[in-house]
């Protein structure tokens, strides 16, 4: 297993266009609403937007993209709606999965598929196999995935494994056993929709990652919002614990030990 750098550990290197994205694609039932709409037709179009964005990033370069599908907590959602959900997501990767690897990205689902049905679990194996080997954007899909499940699978597994390390264990450790523990951590994190949480997505990861929040939906959220949303994020001042004036000397801020 590999170790990257840790945003509480050492200092991250700052690029222009992030290296990493994570998205709540949250409003899709509002944006129904609002046109009279059932909510189903709201998760339709949302899947339109995640094409969009999907391109977007590939286009700027952006290596990660990680979108939360469905939470651990969406199961209390009533039934039809989630059964709904669950038969767009087949849907969305049987139609999907040829172009993505056409196009080079690799799929990765994250989350607990204890509770999907065979036929899905068995789509989304054959999707992550199929393009396991591509090169360009590595897009993750988190489906009933939750931060604190995250964390403590993470754990469970580490023990399983190093049961030696039971009374002690750090950062490193634990890492890779992380459901993202192979990719870096978030530049940047975008919620649509107007609400201004993080809703239990990606607790570990999100510790230094730059928050930005619209009221766009994100059904009408597509490329000019994307990027207007990367110009926030450049704008930002990432200190990682340090003041703007060690930034504005190149301090490290790290001991070298």
């Amino acid at each position: 297993m590999t170790n990257l750098p840790s945003s509480t550990r050492t200092i991250p290197d700052v690029t222009a266009v992030p290296r990493h994205i994570a998205i709540i694609m949250d409003g899709n039932g509002r944006w129904a609403k609002k046109r009279l709409m059932p909510r189903i037709m709201g998760h339709q179009r949302g899947v339109e937007s995640l094409r969009t964005v999907v391109k977007s990033c590939r286009d700027m370069g952006v290596p990660y993209l990680t979108v939360f599908a469905f939470s651990s907590e969406n199961w209390r959602r009533p039934f039809d709606e989630v059964s709904f959900l669950m038969s767009l997501f087949l849907k969305m990767l049987e139609r999907e999965i040829a172009s993505l690897h056409q196009n080079n990205i690799r799929l990765r689902i994250i989350g607990d598929r204890a509770r999907f049905d065979d036929r899905l679990k068995q789509t989304m194996a054959d999707a992550e196999m199929l393009t396991a080997g591509n090169t360009g954007l590595t897009l993750t899909i988190a489906a009933n995935y939750g931060g604190r499940w995250d964390v403590m699978h993470a754990v469970q597994n580490l023990l399983r494994d190093r049961p030696e390390l039971a009374t002690s264990f750090n950062e490193e450790d634990l890492q890779p056993y992380l459901s993202m523990g192979d990719a870096p951590e978030p530049d940047l994190f975008i919620r649509t929709g107007g609400e201004k949480r993080i809703s239990n997505f990606m607790l570990w990861q999100l510790a230094y990652t730059e928050l930005y929040f619209t009221d766009t939906l994100w059904p009408a959220f597509g490329r000019h919002a994307l990027e207007l949303a990367i110009a926030s994020y450049q704008h930002r001042e990432r200190r990682f614990g340090r003041t703007s004036e060690q930034l504005q000397a190149g301090e490290t801020g790290e001991s070298g030990a």
